[in-house]
């Protein structure tokens, strides 16, 4: 299923300049040009805009209507170089990445939201990034661009639109969602047609007669009834190499016999390169133009090229060939350097290990998702459920925790309450029941005391957990803890719960 991502920036050229201390931060700040005729405001910042400027305002009656406006002269080889580097850097999300000029981005993450744990997530990021890089961004994600681009600048609620709801949410959109000329979209109004929704109620026919057939061409776009083709930015300097074909091809044995040219072809350049791939994107291009992408990621650089021709293959299902494949080409689009490596003598040395184990967990996040590979590091905290974070499978740990404080393999997030046969204080239960399921204890240790975290959480002042290592009949190990100090043990008012298991 195809997703793509339209990324505007409605203050991208003021963004621009302050981005390179150009302008001031704060206060109105436009940027004018001249269209021929007359100067007009080319973009305004975020403040002008909340007083009322618009782009293609003239520049008079915008400094007629908010004097003390800061003005600084357009500069549109500047804007495009920085849009095209904004392009190269969002390769990070996915291989298919292009400029929307003057103001946007296209991203065809078909494939590779789980790289980022989601679409929501992959948004997220994307947005913060690109905030602390200092650019105001809206984003909207569809399953077309026309879709995608009508979000972003347009949306309400919803950033993120699945295919059953594509034609719902562009009914109450302007016709200017649709990309049309202004003077298409003008003559539209005339006629009393305002909204996407009227467009897709009237007879195609009539309109394309009196407005052209861009304007059923555009709705059949961001319906989905076209397939829109985006055409893919190529960063300089990158390591990548493309086979095009006399005949199209679409089988599985044939995408296996060109991507193992291509990938030896790849890791030579790596090798000369002293570099290690640790993204690759293997591109399809498909006689309609249509472009189709897959996506793996390394936990550490490699130019092995068998391991990363395996990775490939199992994705390859992925790939619908349709009418046939034209050309491909093998991108390492984020690499590392990787030095050669003395072999040891031994067949069991640390070194191998680590490769061995760096392929695996290569091959399993490419299956199941980065995101759900890892290893737990620990954390200084008395409180069991923050002692612990994830952290790169690959990653060194420091510390460890407390060797005499027996900790289980698994927790219960949030802990589960149980019911105890009243148990004397400072003392753990003689039989507990959780889920239905009643447990005798034959063996216990305990208590374990622990206070909540005040120095961090104002909350937590008075929070106190007595934890206790119990055993039941079947040699089943938990753990449990009371929460309170026991000293209301007289009322009989005291919470258990289930934490976890040993």
């Amino acid at each position: 299923m195809r997703r793509v991502i339209s990324v505007w920036f409605p203050t991208f050229r003021t963004d621009r300049l302050r981005r390179i201390g150009a302008a001031p931060y704060g206060g109105g700040l436009i940027v004018s040009a001249h269209d021929g005729r007359r100067r007009i405001v080319a973009g305004a910042s975020a403040e002008a805009q909340a007083l009322g400027i618009r782009t293609g305002t003239p520049l008079a009656q915008a400094q007629a209507t908010v004097p003390g406006l800061t003005i600084l002269d357009a500069d549109p080889e500047a804007d495009a170089a920085a849009l095209d580097r904004l392009a190269v850097w969002c390769l990070r999300y996915a291989p298919l990445v292009a400029a929307d000029a003057p103001d946007g981005l296209w991203i065809d993450a078909s494939g590779c939201a789980h790289l980022a744990g989601g679409e929501q997530a992959l948004l997220v990021d994307l947005q913060s990034r690109l905030a602390q890089a200092g650019f105001s961004a809206r984003i909207g994600m569809a399953d077309t661009p026309g879709c995608a681009h009508a979000v972003a600048r347009y949306g309400v609620r919803e950033t993120v639109i699945m295919p059953a709801g594509k034609i719902d949410a562009l009914q109450t959109m302007p016709v200017e969602a649709l990309r049309l000329p202004g003077e298409t979209c003008d003559a539209l109004r005339r006629v009393g047609i305002e909204r996407i929704g009227d467009l897709t109620a009237a007879p195609r026919a009539p309109l394309v007669r009196r407005f052209g057939a861009q304007l059923a061409l555009r709705l059949a776009q961001a319906s989905g009834e076209q397939f829109e083709t985006i055409h893919p930015i190529s960063p300089p300097d990158i390591i990548e190499r493309r086979l095009a074909f006399v005949e199209p091809i679409g089988t599985a044995e044939a995408f296996i016999a060109v991507l193992d040219k291509l990938m030896r072809f790849v890791c030579r350049r790596l090798e000369r390169a002293s570099l290690g791939a640790r993204r690759l994107d293997l591109l399809f291009e498909r006689v309609d133009g249509s472009v189709q992408a897959i996506r793996i990621g390394t936990a550490a650089p490699s130019r092995d090229a068998k391991h990363l021709t395996r990775m490939l293959h199992e994705r390859l299902e992925q790939v619908d060939p349709g009418p046939g494949v034209e050309a491909m080409r093998l991108i390492a689009d984020s690499a590392e350097p990787l030095d050669f490596a003395q072999l040891d003598g031994l067949p069991h040395g640390d070194s191998a290990d680590m490769r061995d184990l760096a392929a695996l967990i290569d091959r399993l996040g490419n299956r199941f998702g980065a995101d759900r590979v890892y290893r737990v590091a620990p954390v200084e905290s008395d409180v069991p459920e923050r002692s612990v974070q994830r952290v790169p499978a690959l990653t060194p740990i420091k510390g460890t925790w407390p060797a005499h404080l027996p900790r289980p393999v698994r927790l219960l997030t949030p802990p589960q309450a149980v019911t105890v046969i009243a148990p004397l204080p400072d003392h753990p239960p003689a039989v507990f029941t959780w889920r239905r399921h009643r447990h005798r204890v034959r063996r216990a240790s305990g208590p374990e005391r622990i206070f909540g975290e005040w120095w961090k959480r104002e909350g937590e002042a008075l929070g106190v957990r007595d934890y206790f290592v119990v055993e039941d009949d079947d040699g089943h190990r938990f753990w449990l803890f009371r929460r309170g100090d026991g000293e209301d043990a007289a009322t009989g008012d005291l919470s258990w719960f289930l934490h976890g298991f040993f």
